[in-house]
């Protein structure tokens, strides 16, 4: 039995639990830098992989080139081309060694006042193969791969990239856990931005997570490369897009199709809230055929609303 007394505590219990959500203001970097490491000895030759565990591949002296070049870009893009003073960087890095010497690299660009934290995370590793990798064995593997399906193939003691997308979407709610709590924001004056240094694989997925991009999208994604970023970038409404710092063109070569290209240039430009899901290239995806409204007659409120978003 309730009674008004333990009524009205709850009440006020609740207000206070109101009143403290509403005073907790969550500050969103202002961009997510997703980077690919350099050049490795095993993009180089195939061989390496037979003696060295996958883990322990090095950078060649290419990929140390590209790395501090990438450092450099990324410097350039959270600077605002130097025309900004007001902006800190955090790193998230995958435990590899060419990711960490990737991290490594880069971070000669920026000064230890720049750099609020840096954390190894083992979700954002690369896609387990399987454990020594022989290089003839792998052709095959790799061609029955495109056969099956590169999403849900999975390799013999190794995963696939639905396993990778798991673990990546896991890692997506510690991001997020992170950002709610402010634990990577030490001066809400300044612009935070996440590194994050890792696979082409694991990025790629990511953004499939991020993004709400199906399996048969990801298909078509081509992969990033070496030392190659992608710049997630708040819009003016509030919403997260790669068309702030990239073009259409640059969205068209990594696999975009228009429909996710147009979807980009919508979240840069929307309110943050605003559900893009109602569009209907998106519901086409999904059905064959559906009517505009329930009855051929007449018109229908909430489809003009689907057919308004862009």
């Amino acid at each position: 039995m309730i009674t008004s007394n333990s009524t009205g505590n709850h009440v006020h219990q609740h207000h206070q639990q109101k009143s403290h959500s509403h005073s907790h203001h969550r500050n969103l970097p202002k961009r997510i830098i997703l980077v690919r490491h350099g050049e490795s000895e095993g993009n180089k030759d195939d061989s390496a992989y037979v003696a060295t565990p996958d883990y322990r591949i090095p950078l060649t002296s290419t990929g140390i080139s590209q790395a501090r070049q990438a450092g450099l870009g990324i410097r350039q893009v959270v600077s605002d081309q130097g025309s900004s003073q007001n902006w800190r960087i955090y790193f998230y890095v995958s435990p590899y060694e060419r990711t960490r010497s990737t991290l490594r690299e880069i971070g000669r660009e920026f000064s230890r006042r720049r750099v609020i934290g840096v954390r190894e995370e083992c979700r954002i590793r690369e896609q387990d193969f399987g454990n020594f990798q022989v290089a003839e064995r792998m052709k095959i593997i790799k061609e029955t791969r495109e056969k099956f399906g590169r999403f849900f193939y999975r390799f013999p003691e190794g995963e696939s990239a639905a396993d990778v997308y798991d673990r990546v979407s896991s890692f997506l709610e510690s991001l997020w856990r992170d950002i709610d709590m402010n634990r990577l924001q030490q001066n809400a004056a300044d612009d935070l931005n996440l590194v994050i240094v890792s696979h082409g694989l694991a990025i790629r997925v990511f953004l499939m997570k991020w993004f709400k991009w199906t399996v048969e999208q990801f298909e078509y994604l081509n992969n990033l490369g070496n030392c190659e970023f992608r710049v997630m970038q708040l819009g003016i409404g509030g919403e997260y897009s790669l068309a702030v710092n990239h073009s259409d063109e640059e969205m068209q070569a990594w696999g975009l199709s228009s429909d996710m290209i147009a979807d980009q240039m919508w979240r840069a430009h929307a309110k943050k809230g605003d559900w893009n899901e109602k569009c209907p290239w998106y519901l086409d995806a999904f059905f064959d055929s559906l009517a505009e409204t329930d009855e051929s007659s007449e018109e229908d409120d909430e489809s003009k609303e689907f057919l308004d978003c862009v």
